[in-house]
């Protein structure tokens, strides 16, 4: 009887390692599955950076487990989750591309193999998108190319204009001189064009010259216009005290996809946790692991899976 109390203690979602074949070498996820029946399998899709599949990225400070309390709130949902290292990052450093080589496309391209790989891996008919931040953008433009095998959007955080404006407003909105501040824009407006720049002194991490590729491949697209011919069911969910994206790009991309469900979770930031609107304390959840997703995320996403089945 002890042995059996304890088994049923013990019992929750069952992790598996993933792979999906790559070049120069294979990426590396986490397959999340409930214990009991899986009632909906979803793709989780990182933002921008070098973020890992549990939506942490030690090198700019970001420490939120975001996509990993996601994923394990969805399998106590009876929804199993794949999230992955994006290419270059974690277990999949070894697929790492010379950044100069780096497009938009390359991420579209992963999440396209991660979704019919994990179609095929869980014998579902479609997967779900579920793309945070810059991967909203990338779920968008998947499914944009790949309409089968794709049961639906759900976008979370994400840009409703295309990149380059809203990189305008966080560069409006950045502490820095004035000078700084026009030079970086000059430059924005440079790449938006399609042309490479001087990228400014002390903005080498924005607009160093390897990255202006991938800038110039991703500044002009426009995730509004992209899902405007998306036939599907559409999940749209903003925090209200997010400080990157705001509740203008959620109406913005809602009013694109008239169809879509869009909510705003008051209180809520980018990560998808309880902030303050003041900046730095905004900020400072970005590096607290132990903080959970707000109330309602979890609940409204899967509850939008389920009934969309």
């Amino acid at each position: 009887m002890l042995s059996l109390i304890l088994a049923a203690a013990l019992a929750g979602p069952i992790e598996t390692p993933v792979t999906v074949p790559s070049e120069p070498a294979g990426l590396h996820g986490t397959l999340l599955a409930p214990e009991g029946e899986t009632r909906a399998v979803a793709v989780i899709i990182a933002g921008s950076g070098p973020t890992d599949r549990n939506g942490n990225a030690a090198a700019l400070g970001l420490s939120s487990n975001s996509y990993r309390l996601l994923a394990e709130g969805l399998a106590a949902h009876g929804v199993a989750t794949v999230r992955y290292d994006k290419r270059g990052v974690g277990e999949s450093a070894g697929a790492a591309v010379r950044e100069e080589d780096l497009r938009f496309d390359t991420y579209v391209n992963d999440a396209r193999a991660w979704a019919g790989a994990t179609a095929a891996r869980t014998g579902q008919d479609c997967v779900w998108l579920i793309g945070h931040s810059e991967g909203a953008q990338i779920a968008v433009k998947a499914a944009e190319t790949r309409r089968d095998g794709i049961c639906g959007l759900i976008l979370l955080s994400g840009l409703g204009q295309p990149a380059s404006a809203g990189l305008r407003l966080q560069l409006e909105a950045a502490p820095m001189p004035e000078a700084l501040r026009e030079q970086a824009l000059t430059a924005l407006a440079e790449l938006s064009a399609g042309r490479p720049t001087t990228s400014p002194a002390g903005l080498e991490s924005l607009f160093r010259p390897s990255v202006q590729p991938y800038l110039i491949s991703w500044l002009p697209l426009d995730p509004a216009a992209a899902i405007r011919g998306w036939r599907g069911p559409v999940f749209i969910g903003q925090g209200s005290t997010d400080i990157q994206t705001s509740v203008a790009d959620a109406e913005a991309l809602a009013a694109a996809q008239p169809n879509a469900k869009l909510v705003i979770w008051d209180g809520v930031n980018h990560l998808l946790k309880i902030a303050p609107a003041d900046r730095t304390a905004n900020a400072a959840t970005y590096a607290d692991p132990t903080l959970p997703l707000a109330p309602g995320v979890v609940d409204d996403v899967a509850g939008f899976i389920l009934q969309a089945r």
